[in-house]
């Protein structure tokens, strides 16, 4: 479980930079609300919509089949949560080619594999 605690502080310092980021921007371009139109201020804000639209999802999921499937699945899943999402960032802000596709997948693994492996948990609980 160690190992999901860290990837989450660091998705979370992931969200932190990406605000940052944003605010950097709002500050050089004079753009007080909303994106202006302009494509980088578009592409920042989305970047960090999207991390907060998926991580908080795909790290409660992880974070409830802990107790169903040991450390390495919970590991696994968190750490290629974390470097997806780490590249989706990164792709959407043109530093990291590909990024953006291979941290989308990346993504949508983990959702779908923490996911089914929720619905297996929740099967296999026994009603009072």
């Amino acid at each position: 479980m160690p190992v999901f605690f860290v990837c989450a502080g660091l998705i979370g310092l992931l969200a932190m930079i990406l605000t940052v980021n944003i605010a950097r921007l709002r500050g050089k371009k004079k753009i007080n609300l909303g994106d202006g139109g302009d494509p980088e201020m578009q592409a920042a804000v989305r970047a960090h919509a999207n991390l907060i639209e998926f991580a908080p999802l795909c790290l409660l999921l992880i974070y409830f089949v802990s107790d169903f499937y040991g450390f390495r699945m919970v590991a696994g899943l968190s750490v290629v949560l974390l470097v997806s999402r780490a590249l989706h960032a990164g792709g959407m802000l043109g530093v990291i080619p590909q990024g953006r596709f291979l941290g989308a997948t990346g993504t949508t693994i983990v959702l779908a594999v923490s996911s089914v492996l929720a619905v297996l948990a929740g099967l296999s609980l026994k009603q009072f």
